[in-house]
Protein backbone atom coordinates (compact mmCIF):
# COMPACT_ATOMS: atom_id res chain seq x y z
CA UNK A 1 0.00 0.00 0.00
CA UNK A 2 1.50 3.55 -0.87
CA UNK A 3 0.92 6.41 0.93
CA UNK A 4 2.13 9.90 -0.72
CA UNK A 5 2.38 13.06 1.36
CA UNK A 6 2.35 16.21 -0.57
CA UNK A 7 2.85 18.02 2.77
CA UNK A 8 6.43 18.87 4.25
CA UNK A 9 6.77 16.53 7.51
CA UNK A 10 9.12 16.69 10.30
CA UNK A 11 11.59 14.18 10.00
CA UNK A 12 11.03 12.62 13.29
CA UNK A 13 7.39 11.82 12.56
CA UNK A 14 8.41 10.32 8.93
CA UNK A 15 10.84 8.15 10.55
CA UNK A 16 7.99 7.44 13.82
CA UNK A 17 5.39 6.09 10.58
CA UNK A 18 8.13 4.29 8.59
CA UNK A 19 9.11 2.26 11.62
CA UNK A 20 5.52 1.90 13.25
CA UNK A 21 3.83 0.77 10.00
CA UNK A 22 7.39 -1.45 8.19
CA UNK A 23 5.05 -3.39 5.69
CA UNK A 24 3.39 0.34 4.25
CA UNK A 25 5.35 2.63 1.22
CA UNK A 26 5.38 5.96 2.75
CA UNK A 27 6.26 7.97 0.15
CA UNK A 28 7.02 11.94 2.15
CA UNK A 29 7.30 14.65 0.00
CA UNK A 30 8.22 18.07 0.30
CA UNK A 31 5.45 19.62 -2.00
CA UNK A 32 2.66 18.71 -4.53
CA UNK A 33 5.13 19.33 -7.63
CA UNK A 34 7.52 16.57 -5.94
CA UNK A 35 3.95 14.27 -4.86
CA UNK A 36 2.62 14.40 -9.01
CA UNK A 37 5.42 12.09 -9.85
CA UNK A 38 3.82 9.52 -7.22
CA UNK A 39 -0.07 10.11 -7.03
CA UNK A 40 -0.72 7.44 -9.75
CA UNK A 41 0.35 4.99 -7.45
CA UNK A 42 -1.08 6.06 -4.36
CA UNK A 43 -4.06 4.41 -2.26
CA UNK A 44 -3.63 7.14 0.16
CA UNK A 45 -2.99 11.02 0.25
CA UNK A 46 -1.92 13.05 3.36
CA UNK A 47 -2.13 16.83 2.17
CA UNK A 48 -3.09 20.24 3.58
CA UNK A 49 -5.34 20.47 1.19
CA UNK A 50 -4.85 23.75 -0.53
CA UNK A 51 -2.58 22.59 -2.74
CA UNK A 52 -5.08 20.15 -4.66
CA UNK A 53 -6.74 20.54 -8.04
CA UNK A 54 -8.90 18.12 -9.89
CA UNK A 55 -5.74 17.31 -12.09
CA UNK A 56 -4.34 15.97 -9.23
CA UNK A 57 -7.46 13.35 -8.10
CA UNK A 58 -7.45 12.85 -12.15
CA UNK A 59 -3.70 11.74 -11.54
CA UNK A 60 -4.42 9.54 -8.46
CA UNK A 61 -6.01 6.70 -10.16
CA UNK A 62 -5.52 4.34 -7.17
CA UNK A 63 -6.83 6.92 -4.63
CA UNK A 64 -9.02 5.89 -2.05
CA UNK A 65 -8.57 8.26 1.00
CA UNK A 66 -7.67 11.79 1.68
CA UNK A 67 -6.29 12.52 5.36
CA UNK A 68 -6.59 16.60 5.30
CA UNK A 69 -4.22 17.53 7.97
CA UNK A 70 -5.41 20.84 8.33
CA UNK A 71 -9.21 21.87 9.27
CA UNK A 72 -10.01 24.65 6.69
CA UNK A 73 -11.62 22.93 3.61
CA UNK A 74 -13.03 25.74 1.20
CA UNK A 75 -9.85 25.24 -1.04
CA UNK A 76 -10.47 21.26 -1.91
CA UNK A 77 -11.75 19.89 -5.06
CA UNK A 78 -14.13 18.39 -3.68
CA UNK A 79 -16.75 17.98 -7.11
CA UNK A 80 -13.83 15.66 -8.43
CA UNK A 81 -13.62 13.90 -5.15
CA UNK A 82 -17.14 13.37 -4.95
CA UNK A 83 -17.69 12.06 -8.06
CA UNK A 84 -15.11 9.22 -7.29
CA UNK A 85 -16.56 8.25 -4.17
CA UNK A 86 -13.42 9.26 -2.14
CA UNK A 87 -13.30 8.65 1.32
CA UNK A 88 -11.87 12.34 3.13
CA UNK A 89 -11.16 12.79 6.72
CA UNK A 90 -9.51 15.93 7.98
CA UNK A 91 -7.93 17.45 11.42
CA UNK A 92 -10.52 19.65 12.70
CA UNK A 93 -10.42 20.35 16.26
CA UNK A 94 -6.50 20.57 15.70
CA UNK A 95 -6.74 24.28 16.38
CA UNK A 96 -8.32 24.58 19.63
CA UNK A 97 -5.38 24.64 22.19
CA UNK A 98 -3.48 27.59 19.98
CA UNK A 99 -6.20 29.49 19.03
CA UNK A 100 -8.18 29.41 21.70
CA UNK A 101 -5.16 31.02 23.68
CA UNK A 102 -4.45 33.02 21.18
CA UNK A 103 -8.07 34.70 21.86
CA UNK A 104 -7.77 34.41 25.49
CA UNK A 105 -4.39 36.80 25.12
CA UNK A 106 -6.20 39.07 22.79
CA UNK A 107 -9.19 39.35 25.40
CA UNK A 108 -6.73 40.19 27.78
CA UNK A 109 -4.53 42.68 25.44
CA UNK A 110 -6.79 44.83 25.11
CA UNK A 111 -8.56 44.45 28.75
CA UNK A 112 -4.94 45.45 30.26
CA UNK A 113 -4.63 47.70 27.48
CA UNK A 114 -1.37 46.47 26.43
CA UNK A 115 -0.80 48.51 23.20
CA UNK A 116 -1.33 51.89 25.20
CA UNK A 117 0.87 50.42 27.79
CA UNK A 118 3.61 49.47 25.49
CA UNK A 119 4.00 52.47 23.47
CA UNK A 120 4.11 54.21 26.59
CA UNK A 121 7.18 52.19 27.50
CA UNK A 122 8.52 52.84 24.08
CA UNK A 123 8.50 57.06 24.87
CA UNK A 124 9.45 56.70 28.32
CA UNK A 125 6.24 57.58 29.15
CA UNK A 126 4.94 57.03 33.48
CA UNK A 127 1.23 57.07 32.90
CA UNK A 128 -1.23 55.50 35.31
CA UNK A 129 -4.15 56.92 33.17
CA UNK A 130 -5.36 54.03 30.95
CA UNK A 131 -8.08 52.46 32.14
CA UNK A 132 -7.62 48.34 33.38
CA UNK A 133 -10.59 45.72 32.60
CA UNK A 134 -11.09 42.58 34.18
CA UNK A 135 -12.32 39.51 31.97
CA UNK A 136 -13.84 38.17 35.19
CA UNK A 137 -18.03 38.92 35.03
CA UNK A 138 -17.40 39.82 31.88
CA UNK A 139 -19.78 38.11 28.58
CA UNK A 140 -17.88 36.55 26.03
CA UNK A 141 -20.02 35.33 22.74
CA UNK A 142 -18.64 32.57 20.79
CA UNK A 143 -19.91 32.36 17.25
CA UNK A 144 -19.03 29.20 16.43
CA UNK A 145 -19.31 26.65 18.77
CA UNK A 146 -17.56 23.69 17.50
CA UNK A 147 -14.37 22.22 19.05
CA UNK A 148 -12.03 25.73 18.71
CA UNK A 149 -15.14 27.39 20.55
CA UNK A 150 -15.83 25.16 23.14
CA UNK A 151 -12.26 25.20 24.12
CA UNK A 152 -11.98 28.94 24.08
CA UNK A 153 -15.34 29.00 26.57
CA UNK A 154 -13.76 25.83 28.89
CA UNK A 155 -10.75 28.28 29.32
CA UNK A 156 -13.13 31.79 29.54
CA UNK A 157 -14.87 29.89 32.23
CA UNK A 158 -11.97 29.85 34.25
CA UNK A 159 -11.85 33.25 34.67
CA UNK A 160 -15.72 33.41 35.76
CA UNK A 161 -16.79 34.77 32.30
CA UNK A 162 -20.17 34.31 30.83
CA UNK A 163 -20.02 31.80 27.92
CA UNK A 164 -22.84 32.28 25.03
CA UNK A 165 -22.56 30.21 22.27
CA UNK A 166 -24.14 30.22 18.88
CA UNK A 167 -24.27 27.55 16.73
CA UNK A 168 -26.54 26.21 13.74
CA UNK A 169 -29.31 24.46 15.90
CA UNK A 170 -29.22 26.00 19.41
CA UNK A 171 -28.17 22.40 21.14
CA UNK A 172 -26.25 23.08 24.11
CA UNK A 173 -22.64 22.08 24.75
CA UNK A 174 -20.29 21.59 27.99
CA UNK A 175 -19.29 25.44 29.18
CA UNK A 176 -21.36 27.29 27.61
CA UNK A 177 -23.87 28.88 29.54
CA UNK A 178 -25.94 30.13 26.97
CA UNK A 179 -26.23 28.85 23.75
CA UNK A 180 -28.48 30.73 20.43
CA UNK A 181 -29.35 29.14 16.96
CA UNK A 182 -27.66 31.28 14.40
CA UNK A 183 -30.82 33.08 13.50
CA UNK A 184 -30.93 34.75 16.30
CA UNK A 185 -27.35 36.34 16.33
CA UNK A 186 -28.34 39.74 16.81
CA UNK A 187 -30.08 38.45 20.22
CA UNK A 188 -26.75 36.47 21.00
CA UNK A 189 -24.57 39.91 20.16
CA UNK A 190 -26.86 42.24 22.30
CA UNK A 191 -25.20 42.25 26.11
CA UNK A 192 -21.49 40.36 25.03
CA UNK A 193 -18.17 42.34 25.68
CA UNK A 194 -16.25 40.27 23.47
CA UNK A 195 -17.55 38.64 20.05
CA UNK A 196 -15.58 35.81 19.09
CA UNK A 197 -16.07 34.55 15.46
CA UNK A 198 -14.49 31.47 14.46
CA UNK A 199 -16.78 30.55 11.47
CA UNK A 200 -15.43 28.64 8.20
CA UNK A 201 -16.11 30.08 4.86
CA UNK A 202 -19.04 28.55 3.61
CA UNK A 203 -21.91 30.77 1.29
CA UNK A 204 -24.06 30.97 4.23
CA UNK A 205 -21.33 32.85 6.36
CA UNK A 206 -20.73 35.52 3.46
CA UNK A 207 -20.59 38.76 5.65
CA UNK A 208 -22.38 37.71 8.56
CA UNK A 209 -20.98 40.28 10.19
CA UNK A 210 -22.40 43.20 8.28
CA UNK A 211 -23.34 46.77 9.52
CA UNK A 212 -26.52 45.10 11.34
CA UNK A 213 -24.47 42.59 13.39
CA UNK A 214 -22.09 45.68 14.96
CA UNK A 215 -24.96 47.67 15.56
CA UNK A 216 -26.36 44.76 17.58
CA UNK A 217 -23.27 44.53 19.98
CA UNK A 218 -22.65 46.96 23.26
CA UNK A 219 -20.97 50.13 21.86
CA UNK A 220 -18.47 48.96 24.12
CA UNK A 221 -17.40 45.29 22.77
CA UNK A 222 -14.52 43.77 21.21
CA UNK A 223 -14.97 41.46 17.84
CA UNK A 224 -12.21 39.27 17.48
CA UNK A 225 -11.76 37.26 14.44
CA UNK A 226 -10.04 34.16 14.09
CA UNK A 227 -12.62 31.83 11.58
CA UNK A 228 -12.38 33.00 8.32
CA UNK A 229 -12.39 36.64 6.63
CA UNK A 230 -15.62 36.05 4.23
CA UNK A 231 -17.28 36.92 7.28
CA UNK A 232 -17.26 40.23 7.82
CA UNK A 233 -18.24 43.20 5.57
CA UNK A 234 -14.87 45.32 5.96
CA UNK A 235 -16.87 48.55 5.15
CA UNK A 236 -19.36 47.55 7.79
CA UNK A 237 -16.77 46.78 10.28
CA UNK A 238 -14.19 50.33 9.82
CA UNK A 239 -17.62 52.11 9.92
CA UNK A 240 -18.93 50.61 13.35
CA UNK A 241 -15.55 51.52 14.93
CA UNK A 242 -15.47 55.37 13.19
CA UNK A 243 -19.01 55.98 14.78
CA UNK A 244 -18.27 54.53 18.10
CA UNK A 245 -20.86 51.70 17.61
CA UNK A 246 -17.97 49.19 18.31
CA UNK A 247 -14.80 49.77 21.00
CA UNK A 248 -12.57 47.66 18.87
CA UNK A 249 -11.63 44.89 16.77
CA UNK A 250 -8.87 42.03 16.79
CA UNK A 251 -8.23 40.00 13.29
CA UNK A 252 -6.58 37.47 12.42
CA UNK A 253 -8.51 36.14 8.90
CA UNK A 254 -8.96 38.51 6.18
CA UNK A 255 -10.92 38.13 2.61
CA UNK A 256 -7.53 38.88 0.95
CA UNK A 257 -4.55 36.84 2.46
CA UNK A 258 -1.99 38.49 2.41
CA UNK A 259 -3.51 41.50 4.15
CA UNK A 260 -2.41 43.62 1.46
CA UNK A 261 -0.22 46.60 2.46
CA UNK A 262 -2.26 49.62 1.53
CA UNK A 263 -5.30 48.54 3.14
CA UNK A 264 -7.19 50.66 5.53
CA UNK A 265 -7.35 48.11 8.93
CA UNK A 266 -3.37 48.58 9.38
CA UNK A 267 -3.66 51.59 10.32
CA UNK A 268 -7.09 51.96 11.93
CA UNK A 269 -6.10 52.97 15.30
CA UNK A 270 -9.21 50.92 16.93
CA UNK A 271 -7.70 47.53 15.06
CA UNK A 272 -5.26 44.84 15.91
CA UNK A 273 -3.90 43.22 12.61
CA UNK A 274 -2.17 39.60 13.15
CA UNK A 275 -1.20 37.36 10.07
CA UNK A 276 -3.21 34.57 10.28
CA UNK A 277 -1.45 33.05 13.13
CA UNK A 278 -3.72 32.08 15.68
CA UNK A 279 -3.53 28.53 15.31
CA UNK A 280 0.02 28.06 14.54
CA UNK A 281 2.19 25.65 17.10
CA UNK A 282 4.92 23.40 17.37
CA UNK A 283 2.44 20.60 18.43
CA UNK A 284 0.36 21.37 14.51
CA UNK A 285 2.23 18.27 12.94
CA UNK A 286 1.97 15.66 15.93
CA UNK A 287 -1.44 16.73 16.90
CA UNK A 288 -2.40 16.09 12.91
CA UNK A 289 -0.42 12.63 12.47
CA UNK A 290 -1.97 11.10 16.05
CA UNK A 291 -5.46 11.87 13.84
CA UNK A 292 -4.35 10.45 11.33
CA UNK A 293 -2.90 7.26 13.02
CA UNK A 294 -6.15 6.22 14.19
CA UNK A 295 -7.67 6.34 11.45
CA UNK A 296 -4.99 4.62 9.55
CA UNK A 297 -5.55 1.63 11.98
CA UNK A 298 -9.46 1.93 11.52
CA UNK A 299 -8.54 1.87 7.58
CA UNK A 300 -6.56 -1.21 7.89
CA UNK A 301 -7.98 -3.23 10.41
CA UNK A 302 -11.77 -2.29 9.18
CA UNK A 303 -12.96 -2.20 12.56
CA UNK A 304 -13.61 1.14 14.68
CA UNK A 305 -14.84 4.75 13.94
CA UNK A 306 -12.93 7.58 11.63
CA UNK A 307 -11.63 10.92 13.08
CA UNK A 308 -13.25 13.66 11.44
CA UNK A 309 -14.94 12.04 8.37
CA UNK A 310 -15.95 14.75 5.61
CA UNK A 311 -19.09 14.75 3.70
CA UNK A 312 -17.49 15.76 0.18
CA UNK A 313 -20.92 16.61 -1.36
CA UNK A 314 -20.99 19.14 1.68
CA UNK A 315 -17.62 19.90 1.83
CA UNK A 316 -17.47 19.70 5.83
Amino acid sequence: MVIVSSANILQEIQSDFISKYPDLDFRFCNDISEAERELSEAEILITLGEDLVPEHINMAKNLKWIMVISAGMDKMPFEAIAERNIFVTNAKGIHAVPMAEYTIHMMLHTARQATVVLEQERQRVWDRSPVMMELHSKTVCIVGAGAIGTEIARLAAAFRMKTVGVNQSGRNIDYFDEIFPVKELRSALQHADFVISVLPKTPETDDLFSGEAFKAMDKHAVFINIGRGNVVNEKALIDALDKNELHEAVLDVFKEEPLPSSHAFWSHPKITVTPHLSGISPQYQPRAFKMFSSNLNVYLSGEGEYINPVDTVKGY
